[in-house]
């Protein structure tokens, strides 16, 4: 049964920066790729930012030049460093499999930007 567990969210203004961090048990990170997604109030979940087993990056347009996917394979655990936030960044954001979700989803961790 694999759990994955985010953590790093909060309440920013706009222009600052939020670490996201997702852990994984079981053996995931030695398989798949990984992926960040969100989904904001009234919208349908969409994918952030994903990352492949080797280090291959992929991010969605909006948040090209603003956030950095990363993975530590070791520690299991997946980042996503977000900076020069704005308010349409306001989303719950998820970690799972890229380039597809094959998991069941984690609670997610919320991130507001607002002044």
């Amino acid at each position: 049964q694999v759990q994955l567990v985010e953590s790093g969210g909060g309440l920013v203004q706009p222009g600052g920066s939020l670490r996201l961090s997702c852990a994984a048990s079981g053996n995931i990170f030695r398989i798949y790729s990984l992926g960040w997604y969100r989904q904001a109030p009234g919208k349908q979940r969409e994918l952030v930012a994903g990352i492949t087993i080797v280090g291959i990056t992929n991010y969605t347009d909006s948040v090209k030049g603003r956030f950095t996917i990363s993975r530590d394979n070791a520690k299991r655990t997946l980042y996503l460093q977000m900076n020069s936030l704005k308010p349409e960044d306001t989303a719950v954001y998820s970690c799972n499999t890229f380039p597809s979700p094959r998991f069941d989803w984690g609670q997610g961790t919320q991130v507001t930007v607002s002044s």
